[in-house]
């Protein structure tokens, strides 16, 4: 019986991470790369040599950057939950399912994007989301320990004690 899974279908398939790289930013550039994705090496010195250095040492970012390859680049339509769970060069792509037109993507979309990140995280942040098992209305964040040593100390400054 053979358990081997046929990732062929997968674009991430035999393409490496300079390959992809190359691609994405031939296309897009460092620019959009760094709007969308905000990942510093798009943004400070950019160069495909020390994206791909980055890239293999930092498994978040590659992830980021190969799911940007497959859903942005590819147009590939989104994965189902079991296959989101895992890294996007594992993901089996059903044979139904081939890449498209690469996105059009603009600076001004990225930065709406990041205003309803932004907006979601506030929201959360808040308490608008309940967490874990305690209900909707009864949780409210507490002030860690440090925060409220530092509001009796002299506001928000970390260095406060090392001033006096």
């Amino acid at each position: 019986m053979n358990d081997d899974i046929n990732y062929k279908n997968n674009p991430l398939h035999g393409l490496s991470l300079k390959q992809l790289l190359t691609e994405i930013v031939d296309h897009y550039g460092f620019e959009i790369l760094f709007a969308y994705l905000n990942i510093n090496c798009f943004k400070t010195n950019p160069s495909i040599d020390s994206s791909v250095k980055f890239l293999k040492k930092t498994d978040w970012a590659r992830e980021k950057v190969e799911a940007f390859y497959l859903y942005q680049f590819k147009s590939l339509p989104r994965a189902s939950a079991s296959q989101f769970e895992l890294p996007p060069r594992d993901r089996v792509i059903p044979d139904d399912q081939v890449p498209g037109e690469p996105a059009e993507l603009s600076l001004e979309d990225a930065e709406r994007l990041r205003e309803k990140r932004a907006a979601k995280a506030a929201a959360f942040g808040r308490g608008d989301k309940p967490r874990g098992n305690k209900s909707a209305g009864s949780w409210a964040p507490s002030p860690s320990r440090n925060q409220a040593a530092r509001s009796s100390e002299g506001g928000d400054d970390p260095w406060a004690k090392w001033k006096k």
